[in-house]
């Protein structure tokens, strides 16, 4: 369905099964916040049919947990979801030592040729701009230096996953991949021009920011009538729908997935306050992730449910030094740059 913002009279294409049907929604307008007003129903006649087909489905009919026994639920989907593989440990290792060598690096290729071969593929993408074409891990690692090899095998292996479907959040295979990588590398462009010695931190947590869906997703998916009708009835945000029916949100739990990823504290931290970094004083971290979050949806590369009522904080952007033309060409900049990386995992 498209809908059209009467302020700024841009047009958005959100698909149907999106959006409750048989309600009347207000949502805000991803650009100018303005409330994109949207009738969903037909007649009444399909508003009570709609309402008594909610509650026979089987999501419905279903006992649900609620409070703490959902809660432990949750963490436990925590606890079982997949180790962060150990090559990216190792990589993360060599990108922190100021002594490593590309040798700290070789022994990953050595046992892993699938990474070796994906690593190569990316290494000779348009965003490393590289003038010849590099026909050897070792070699890239010459051009391109061991650092930024290393960087490579971590977007390699976080994408295994984070390359899953999520009904919950709407987000077909790969979709949550590609706006992990527009957030990482939109964090680590403005961190490159406003906070430098963040630029590396910036674009690790960016890849897993927002690794929290990945525990949540299936509750949601259980509980997609509660959280439409949580919307439709003046919701602020699908992060309010999410801390209201679940007890958490995905940037809170996303900080318990870090923990068992042994992601370092810093990157933990920004990440759960990526969404409101006010709430934690002058954390750059945080700010960097909440800035790149919303200049990606901002650029359609999040799609999910949750995009349509994204807010960016104001004093987020004030933080950072942000004026709309620097807005504007990174915009572009991780348009660019995701497009032509993703041609690489393809």
């Amino acid at each position: 369905m498209k809908a059209k913002c009467a302020n700024c009279q841009k047009i958005y294409d959100i698909p149907d099964e999106r959006l409750p049907q048989g309600k009347k929604v207000k949502l805000p307008c991803p650009s100018c916040k303005n409330p994109i007003e949207l009738d969903l129903r037909s007649n009444g006649a399909d508003q009570a049919s709609s309402d008594s087909a909610s509650s026979s489905s089987p999501a419905a009919e279903k006992e649900q947990a609620t409070g703490d026994e959902l809660k432990e639920q949750i963490f436990k989907s925590v606890k079982d979801l997949p180790p962060m593989p150990q090559v990216i440990h190792k990589a993360r290792k060599v990108m922190a030592s100021p002594n490593s060598s590309f040798k700290d690096l070789a022994i990953i290729f050595v046992t892993d040729q699938a990474i070796a071969t994906r690593v190569l593929k990316l290494s000779n993408s348009a965003y490393y701009g590289l003038s010849k074409k590099v026909s050897s891990i070792q070699q890239a690692s010459v051009i391109l230096g061991h650092k930024t090899l290393a960087e490579l095998i971590t977007m390699v292996s976080t994408s295994t996953l984070l390359c899953n479907k999520l009904k919950g959040y709407g987000l077909e295979a790969g979709q949550l991949w590609e706006h992990s990588m527009a957030v990482a590398f939109g964090s680590r462009f403005i961190a490159q021009k406003k906070y430098p010695e963040f630029a590396d931190d910036a674009f690790a947590a960016g890849l897993i920011h927002d690794s929290g869906k990945l525990a949540l997703d299936k509750y949601i998916f259980e509980r997609h009538e509660i959280f439409e009708q949580f919307m439709a009835n003046g919701g602020k945000t699908f992060l309010d729908a999410e801390k209201e029916i679940l007890g958490f949100d995905h940037a809170e739990i996303a900080s318990e997935v870090c923990n068992k990823w042994n992601v370092p504290e810093e990157l933990a931290t920004g990440i759960k306050y990526h969404h409101h970094p006010s709430q934690i004083q002058d954390n750059i971290l945080a700010n960097l992730l909440h800035a790149a979050d919303g200049i990606a949806m901002m650029s359609g590369l999040g799609d999910g449910i949750d995009s349509v009522s994204y807010e960016i904080e104001e004093s987020s952007v004030k933080f950072l030094g942000l004026n709309n033309k620097e807005i504007s060409i990174l915009m572009e900049k991780v348009v660019t740059t995701v497009q032509n990386t993703m041609q690489e995992f393809k």
